[in-house]
């Protein structure tokens, strides 16, 4: 275990390495149990006399030959974190041969080489490839990779590893090889093999430069026809990025494996990409609508890698937005063109706000680029990829589709085989455009949310309006500078309609519209108006900053009825919901809640009526803002009162507007049948929506005929999750059914342990701890763990929250298992306290309680520096 007090690593301490890897030449010996590497590394040094370390853990070293000469014990120092070889010491270039012994099936951690039903596999981010051999672990190393697989055929009879099969051959005693070789110079955190049982379905297609491509989606197993929809998604995201990018892919095959052991979502190993089972596996039988999408989302993300992390990569860690954040914002554009833009956007801005903007509040908040870590795992953050993506973004609105689009090619062009920083990203689009947009940097430096406030000043006598703009720093980041904020906005006059751009502003006009805000005071001012106009700010969320303008609720129902912009219409809906369930929870008294909660309901009440309106977008406006969001929107939350505010209000939604839930329930009933087109899921989706507030009025009723009659999972689990969560006559009956129709599926079974750990009443928590007795409890298969603890903690706040502090000691007691198994998979759970500063005194007092005994003791650096960083 890595010494959790170790000292941090600090950005302002990089330093090239002083010896590189030109090549790496690797052979397999695999086995489950016992596994060998003989590796062979075309080492270059440049600091002269610099001594040569390289980075090892849990490796079992047989020898060690340093240019065709054994080494004897006391010309190497092995630690548990590494070697040093002594004779190295003075040569400019030397060749290192290692051959070093693994467990897979006893690597729990499951990073490195380890074990995953039947198969082997691997898993290099970030800081992995150093258990599996002894290398300098760090992504400014970029080697090129051959790569040997040695394995019994008839139990891994096939053999995957990173870049283009070069051979393969037939051994003695029942074994077989294959080779591997990358052309492309990569770190080794891109390196992957897989082994094992496995079927595939498979595509030849020819890429925009004419390259012939295979394309393959591996499962273990003989039957792979779920992976066809993954299949068609890897299709579409080439297609895409040759497209929209410019990007072709640069191999002959590309294999993605799907993985049901696996901690992360995915790994865009150079060739080999390496998923979790639930971004693959998918039919509709066993796939929900959110999971298809799902599937396209991150089949997208994973394989644009290629460019943006694999063919450009980073100088260092603290560089880790450059290649996820701007990754992001790549799958987000692909799902909007292909699917619905606001939709999209409302979906990225709603985890935006409910997690993201709460982490930034939190104990746990950091810059999108820190200054040190301890423990690089722990900084796999939404402030990493989904703030992020928001920066990249806002680039993008600031310069243009055209501009941005030859800064990317710019910086493609520039830094490819490079390992690249986010200085070389934006000088690229600085020298591209002719634009310095240098200074949006700053964004990456400074944690927290900024805040614009607003406020609007309507002249009758001249008809002159003004809208004055302050940006003050986050709250938990006093004396924080301005930054540059690119502003989209509109006004609209008594008709609805769009007045021109302001006559008088102090900001820098954008391409498309919009203004950017530098300074921490802006005015900007319009002429000649007849009467007072409505602003409409930040549409499309041009930037992640909270909003502070006040609204009346007449204003807000205007917004959702007028604005051409569908996230500004959703917005509002939002706010009024905001205003109603703070005000009613006592978090923030309003004189306007009653107003806001009559606009609220006239406008759902319309848009239930309105059969033109997208029914994916009415859908988006019946969920109401969650928990977190509601948490994150005042200085201390009680977490309970906000529960029931929220559920109270749904109860008088579903009151008021019964009769037509119903009737929009029923009428999109042969819409809803028509398997995967965009109409078909957008009809289930609102459907699925309104469910839990029909099953409110009619016990269950429609939830039941449902489940009976389901064409597909999607009607399957959204009848299962209303029945369950209201605890209605025959929930229980069809958890049963269902979990015995699906027992031997894996991710389906995540499913109703899920539902079963996010059942919204307190007593959910002896649920969880029934399941935690039972056979279905798994908790080396991270996908399980957060099934059954992940979602109970982030999404059952009346269980976790309870007033007895149970929930809190159930979090804390199991991190402590399972930091023992594998400490990302601990450390992500203590990100349920992540608002813990902010939690009112009795909730804070619990919480601090129950985390107490996990400061004693041993623990992994993941879960100490969450620890340090949470208040004791």
């Amino acid at each position: 275990m890595r010494d959790p007090d170790a000292a941090p690593v600090r950005l302002a301490d990089y330093r090239p390495p002083a010896w590189t890897v030109e090549a790496v030449d690797l052979v397999f010996e695999l086995d489950r149990e016992e596994s060998e590497v003989e590796a062979v590394l075309a080492l270059r040094c440049d600091v002269p006399g610099a001594p040569l370390r390289l980075d090892g853990e849990a490796l079992a070293l047989r020898w060690l030959e340093l240019d065709g000469r054994r080494l004897a014990a006391d010309e190497f120092h092995l630690t548990p974190e590494g070697l040093e070889v002594f004779p190295a010491q003075g040569l400019a270039r030397c060749r290192l041969r290692s051959r070093v012994g693994l467990r897979p099936a006893a690597n729990t951690r499951l990073e490195g080489l380890y074990a995953s039903g039947r198969l082997l596999l691997t898993q290099c981010e970030a800081e992995g490839f150093r258990r599996i051999s002894f290398f300098i672990d760090r992504p400014d190393v970029l080697a090129r990779w051959r790569t040997t697989l040695r394995a019994e055929r008839a139990r891994y009879p096939v053999l995957l590893a990173g870049g283009n099969r070069i051979s393969e051959r037939v051994l003695e005693d029942g074994r077989h090889e294959a080779v591997w070789e990358n052309p492309h110079p990569t770190p080794c955190y891109l390196f992957a093999l897989a082994a094992g049982p496995m079927a595939r379905v498979s595509k030849r297609l020819t890429g925009a430069d004419g390259r012939e491509i295979e394309l393959n989606v591996w499962v273990e197993g003989e039957d792979p026809e779920p992976c066809r929809y993954a299949l068609g998604a890897v299709e579409r995201a080439l297609r895409w990025d040759e497209q929209r990018f410019g990007r072709c892919y640069d191999l002959g095959v590309f294999n993605v494996v799907a993985a049901q052991d696996f901690t992360m979502g995915a790994m865009e190993n150079k060739g080999l990409n390496i998923f979790n089972a639930r971004y693959i596996l998918a039919d509709e039988r066993s796939a929900t609508d959110a999971d298809f999408l799902a599937i396209e989302s991150v089949v997208g993300h994973e394989y644009f890698h290629n460019w943006s992390g694999n063919r450009v990569t980073l100088r260092d860690w603290f560089q880790l937005s450059l290649k996820e954040g701007l990754t992001v914002f790549r799958d987000q554009e692909f799902t909007a063109d292909l699917h619905s833009r606001d939709l999209k956007r409302i979906e990225d801005v709603r985890l935006l706000r409910g997690r993201q903007f709460a982490e930034d509040a939190g104990a746990l908040a950091h810059p999108v680029r820190p200054a040190e870590y301890r423990e690089i795992n722990n900084f796999y953050t939404l402030t990493v990829y989904e703030k992020g993506a928001e920066i990249i973004r806002m680039l993008h609105t600031r310069l243009g589709e055209a501009a941005f689009r030859a800064g990317m090619d710019r910086y493609f062009s520039e830094h490819d085989g490079r390992a690249a920083t986010l200085e070389d990203f934006y000088a690229a689009h600085s020298a591209a455009s002719g634009v310095d947009c240098r200074d949006m940097l700053a964004w990456y430096a400074q944690a927290g949310t900024p805040v614009l406030a607003v406020e609007r000043h309507f002249d009758a006598d001249n008809g002159r309006f003004e809208l004055r703009i302050e940006q003050r720093p986050p709250a938990n980041v006093p004396g924080a500078g301005p930054l540059p904020i690119p502003l989209r906005f509109a006004l609209l006059d008594a008709f609805g309609d769009e007045l021109p751009p302001p006559a008088v502003h102090d900001a820098e006009a954008m391409p498309g519209g919009g203004l950017l805000l530098r300074h921490a005071r802006h005015v900007l001012r319009w002429e000649g108006l007849a009467a007072e106009p409505l602003p409409v700010l930040n549409l499309g969320f041009s930037a992640p900053v909270r909003l502070e303008l006040a609204y009346t609720a007449l204003e807000r129902g205007r917004l959702v009825r007028e604005a051409r912009d569908g996230f500004a219409r959703w917005d509002a809906l939002q706010a009024l919901a905001l205003e109603v369930l703070l005000d009613q929870a006592g978090a923030k008294p309003s004189p306007e809640s009653k107003a806001a909660e009559a606009a609220l309901s006239d406008a759902l009440g319309a848009l239930l009526g309105d059969t033109a309106a997208h029914p994916a977008f009415v859908a988006e406006c019946f969920v109401l803002p969650d928990i977190d969001t509601l948490a994150d929107a005042v200085p201390v939350a009680d977490p309970l009162a906000l529960v029931a505010a929220r559920e109270a209000l749904l109860a008088r939604l579903a009151e008021t507007h019964a009769e037509a839930l119903s009737a929009r329930f029923a009428a999109l009933e042969a819409a809803a049948g028509g398997g995967l087109a965009d109409a078909a899921m957008a009809a289930r989706r609102l459907r699925h929506a309104l469910l839990p507030l029909i099953t409110r009025r009619d016990g269950g009723a429609a939830a039941r005929a449902l489940f009976a009659g389901a064409r597909g999972m999607d009607e399957r689990f959204a009848a299962l999750r209303a029945l369950l969560h209201a605890g209605v006559e025959g929930a229980e009956a069809a958890r049963a059914r269902f979990a015995a129709e699906f027992a031997d599926d894996p991710l389906v079974t995540d499913k109703w342990i899920g539902l079963v750990a996010t059942r919204p009443q307190p007593e959910a928590l002896e649920a969880v701890q029934g399941l935690m007795a039972s056979p279905f409890w798994r908790p080396a298969n991270p996908n399980r763990v957060r099934a059954l603890l992940g979602g109970f903690a982030r999404s059952n706040p009346a269980a976790f929250h309870r007033g007895d502090g149970a929930g809190y000691r159930l979090v804390a007691e199991q991190v402590a298992v399972l930091d023992a198994i594998n400490p990302q998979v601990a450390a992500r759970l203590l990100g349920a306290f992540e608002g813990l500063p902010r939690w009112a005194p009795a909730f804070a007092g619990r919480a601090r309680a129950a985390l107490a005994p996990l400061r004693q003791g041993e623990r992994s650096r993941d879960v100490a520096e969450l620890l340090a960083r949470l208040p004791a």
